[in-house]
């Protein structure tokens, strides 16, 4: 097999920029180790930036999330200084929107059927070589037959576990890591959501988020410990703690039920530098890892395949190189923005054990310049809500077939 770009990872990283070349008119070929059904099972995050939902409303992925999304114009902080709400339009004048990753993955997969798209799952045994040369190519396995497809260039979005960033030799390779002394124990439950907005509830037993994927699917977290298990966690035992983390008013609205799901989390920042090693190209949690806290997973994985999008295509359209040149060090700006904001949400908001009463202290001011600044909500609004992505147009053209192709058009950052 061949094809021009070998994208390793099925998931929405991978899922989206392989539609992304697809409408610029360029060939991939998406290999995942699970299966599809698996895939779309996975429950992860729901918050959306405003440049992801203008990302995926360009692609044409937008018709089921203009229906059936929530927008949000601000989230609730409550701790010991009271019960806040950061307003998004009054600091920004923008919106997060609530849409599950789940849901995104629908709608790529959707597409991807509808315009034929190359995607094998199920594959194992994913090794790529030559990524140095100009000719890599990927070998894999798949219903026991080994396989090869030769590419131009490979696209690893396999996620932390996968092998792409494993095939950047140790001498290139540079890690940056931060784990955390707890987890989040989160449920799903056919429910209606305790708030129309976000709560984050900072508490002296733990944190503890309430969020929600539609009117009748809630999303509750709390803050664990570290070693707790699944087991550990009767559902009673679950509502009994959120309850006793949320503000008065809102723990009476609480609606309690059966979790549909249960899992345990951990927490750590990670990124991996470059992003780039020969032909291959890193994007997604392949790359980098960020704590739940600032919802912010799904949204670098979109804006770092949308640079990959634009520069494969002026690449393989225009001959132009600059993109790719440049691709690592301009998503690695917006990485490490956004690990910062998540790493500062999670240091607000969580009770850690090896801090005393003055980190504490330190937590509640940074609380309360949140309830008295409107500098500091801005500041907020616009680090929550998405800082600006350095794509975010499409330029629409006539191809000599009459078809439309859609290449992604540089603007100032």
């Amino acid at each position: 097999m061949r094809t021009q770009v070998a994208i390793i990872g099925g998931g929405p990283a991978g899922s989206l920029l392989s539609h992304l070349l697809h409408l610029a008119g360029v060939e991939s070929v998406v290999l995942e180790r699970r299966s599809k059904q698996y895939v779309l099972s996975r429950i992860r995050a729901g918050v959306l930036e405003h440049g992801t939902v203008d990302v995926l409303r360009r692609a044409g992925l937008d018709g089921r999330m203009q229906d059936g999304a929530f927008e949000h114009d601000g989230v609730v902080l409550s701790s010991d200084v009271g019960r806040q709400r950061v307003d998004f339009t009054e600091g920004v004048g923008r919106h997060a929107t609530v849409w599950g990753q789940t849901e995104v993955q629908k709608d790529l997969y959707a597409a991807m059927e509808g315009w034929g798209a190359t995607l094998l799952d199920e594959v194992d045994d994913v090794e790529l070589h030559d990524v140095t040369s100009a000719a890599p190519y990927v070998t894999f396995t798949r219903d026991g037959e080994a396989m090869r497809l030769d590419a131009d260039w490979i696209a690893g979005c396999d996620g932390y576990h996968g092998p792409s960033r494993q095939s950047i030799p140790a001498d290139v390779l540079r890690t940056y890591e931060r784990a955390y002394p707890f987890g989040w124990l989160g449920i799903l439950s056919e429910t209606p959501p305790v708030n129309d907005e976000l709560i984050y509830a900072s508490h002296e037993r733990g944190f503890a988020l309430c969020s929600m994927r539609h009117s009748m699917l809630s999303r509750y977290y709390v803050q664990c410990a570290d070693d707790d298990r699944v087991e550990d966690w009767s559902d009673d035992r679950f509502w009994s703690e959120l309850t006793a983390r949320l503000p008065e008013d809102d723990a009476g609205r609480l609606v309690t039920g059966p979790s549909i799901d249960k899992s345990i989390a951990p927490l750590r920042s990670f990124v991996a530098e470059p992003l780039r090693h020969g032909r291959l190209l890193l994007a997604g949690d392949a790359a980098h890892i960020v704590p739940p806290t600032g919802a912010k997973g799904l949204n670098l994985a979109v804006a770092d395949v949308t640079l990959l999008a634009q520069a494969l295509t002026d690449h393989f359209h225009a001959g132009d190189d600059t993109g790719l040149d440049t691709y690592s060090g301009r998503a690695l700006r917006r990485v490490w923005k956004a690990v910062r904001f998540s790493w500062w949400m999670t240091t607000l908001l969580h009770r850690f054990p090896s801090r005393d009463d003055f980190d504490r202290r330190i937590q509640l001011a940074e609380l309360d310049l949140l309830a008295t600044s409107h500098e500091a909500r801005a500041t907020f609004a616009d680090n929550y809500t998405g800082l600006p992505l350095e794509t975010e147009e499409l330029a629409t053209s006539a191809g000599a077939d009459g078809q439309q192709m859609v290449g992604w058009a540089t603007c100032a950052d």
